[in-house]
């Protein structure tokens, strides 16, 4: 058939980045996820256009994969921070708003981008082996024998999330439910294999978030149970409770007539001889002694009604998201089959019982040990309860994380500002080998090492939405908040009382100054010094793996974009 419209050639952009457009759509962007950082970030209202589900929140994950950006240099940034999230989990926001503003300041500086990258990859080795390092002031160590250090790092995350619409006392009874939980999936007996388990979040909405719990083992929703007091279950003589787990379904239904053709002899009835299949089944089922059957689809009625005659529990229509917790819980191997049963595809259970959260009913299942444990996760609307549930898998994921590597950096925008000074510091102790390796003058190394600093620093201010002044100190390098509405010239000892993280106060003679300048910062004469570790009631913590990648991340993204210089797009 011949085309209706001529096919139309590429469309080549020659040095995208000098283009209006891209200026004005990275400076748009920019300011939309600046706008949503931290606790006291705004939040957004995300929908299509056309109708559909309108999503309120101020999470990376939430409004990257809903915005839609037309410019394909931006696209590139926006699937490179995508990865890291899918990765990490968090600090989506802080690579997103670094990464924009390195591109920013790069391609502002009267340097050739080859240049600018050699430069910048040697300050990210700056960072990256500093922060590695004993000697590093911006982050503290751990310690899983104390609860302390974990409370702050979940509490970080659940208060850095305004769309929850949490007050204290729900922050604080959330961030203690994620931590019970996240012990649950540590397994007690670690062997050469063992890995951590699983916690699988039950949606509770229109309750108060206090009403929230953790229990050990899994919750299936059971409606049709609702009306038993208690469970009468068979147990083995070792007084477990031997479980089956159906991954196919055992409704009755005859086969699908397109997958074949079946020849059915006179007078026998295809649906009489399924249901005498499943009632063998049944009748192997009790005789093997299995006192619970847990099945992906449906179970007939006939079947579920012989079983319970025989004090065996049927739990049907559990859903494929179980189907791993579930066999990993139990040791129990799924069964495919209802025609061939093996003894070594049961598993077992210590205990079954009925549990009740609002007008649901569920069947608790109750493992021997502990590797997976069911999240009753309450909330208000459904809207409060979505960006809860992202907060609540991203402080567990980055509790994993952190099992692997026992560290955390400062919050609060204080690691970005020690990071400055430590930068600023290393660019004027630089040897001229050391400019000679790299292939750039000293000049050219400052320039970049001042915008990559600016860079950090604007991550810094993006936390302050109130048009307060933002101070950093001359001996920690720490960034402190002024709240706004007092003039510019004042004494600062008067006006803050803690650095953002909180693990600095005001005692000291700290000597501020103004963050936000037109030259840049001055230098800290000598590096930035390492407070005293002390865990606060309410330190504000950062995921030591998640930011580390995520600098890496904006960096090595922001050089991929400058040294992009062609843009062929086609048109049809």
């Amino acid at each position: 058939m011949s085309r209706l419209e001529a096919k139309k050639p590429p469309l080549f952009i020659n040095e995208p980045l000098t283009k209006d457009t891209f200026s004005q759509s990275l400076c748009l962007l920019s300011g939309i996820l600046k706008s949503c950082y931290g606790p006291a970030g705004r939040l957004k209202q995300l929908h299509n256009g056309v109708g559909g589900n309108v999503c309120t929140t101020s999470q990376s994950s939430a409004i990257l994969s809903r915005l839609s950006v037309s410019h394909p240099v931006l696209r590139v940034l926006m699937t490179s921070v995508q990865n890291h999230i899918s990765r990490f989990s968090d600090c989506g926001l802080f690579t997103a708003i670094l990464c924009c503003s390195l591109v920013e300041n790069f391609k502002s500086l009267n340097v050739a981008s080859c240049t600018v990258i050699k430069i910048s990859k040697h300050l990210l080795s700056l960072c990256m082996d500093y922060l590695k390092s004993e000697a590093c002031g911006c982050r503290v160590s751990v310690d899983f024998n104390s609860v302390e250090t974990l409370l702050c790092l979940v509490r970080s995350i659940i208060t850095s999330k305004p769309a929850c619409m949490l007050n204290k006392l729900e922050v604080d009874h959330l961030t203690m439910l994620i931590l019970k939980a996240f012990m649950f999936t540590v397994p007690c007996h670690v062997e050469t294999n063992a890995g951590l388990g699983k916690c699988i979040v039950v949606p509770v909405k229109g309750r108060r978030v206090v009403d929230s719990a953790v229990l050990p083992g899994l919750l299936i929703e059971t409606p049709e149970i609702q009306l038993a007091n208690s469970l009468t279950v068979k147990r083995t003589c070792s007084n477990m409770i031997k479980i089956a787990l159906f991954c196919v379904s055992m409704s009755g239904d005859l086969f699908d007539s397109e997958e074949g053709t079946i020849t059915v002899h006179h007078r026998i009835s295809l649906e009489m001889s399924e249901l005498n299949q499943l009632l063998n089944v049944g009748k192997q089922l009790v005789n093997d002694e299995v006192g619970l059957v847990v099945c992906q689809k449906v179970i007939h009625p006939s079947l579920k009604r012989y079983l319970k005659e025989n004090n065996v529990i049927a739990v049907d229509r559990a859903g494929l998201s179980l189907m791993e917790p579930l066999s990993r819980m139990t040791g129990s191997k799924p069964i495919a089959s209802i025609y061939s049963l093996s003894h070594s595809c049961y598993g077992s259970l210590k205990d079954v019982c009925i549990e009740s959260f609002a007008s649901k009913h569920f069947v608790h299942l109750i493992p021997n040990d502990t590797v997976i444990c069911s999240l009753i996760l309450c909330n208000r609307n459904e809207t409060t309860w979505d960006e809860l549930k992202r907060a609540c898998e991203t402080a567990e994921h980055v509790l994993q994380l952190t099992i692997k590597e026992p560290l955390a950096l400062l919050g609060g925008g204080c690691t970005e500002t020690h990071l400055a000074s430590y930068i600023r510091h290393k660019s004027c102790t630089l040897s001229t080998s050391s400019f000679k390796d790299i292939d750039c003058s000293q000049t050219q190394y400052q320039l970049v090492a001042d915008g990559f600093c600016r860079s950090l620093e604007s991550v810094a201010c993006a936390l302050n939405h109130d048009d307060g002044e933002i101070l950093t100190d001359m001996v920690y390098g720490h960034c402190w908040f002024v709240p706004s509405g007092f003039p510019s010239v004042c004494n600062w000892s008067d006006l803050v009382s803690k650095c953002g993280c909180g693990i600095n106060g005001n005692t000291e003679t700290l000597h501020w100054r103004l963050l936000q300048g037109q030259f840049g910062s001055p230098v800290i004469h000598g590096c930035p010094e390492k407070p005293l570790v002390k865990v606060a009631d309410f330190l504000t913590l950062d995921c030591f793996a998640a930011k580390c990648s995520g600098l890496q991340v904006a960096l090595e993204t922001a050089n991929l974009i400058l040294d992009i210089s062609y843009v062929i797009e086609d048109q049809n």
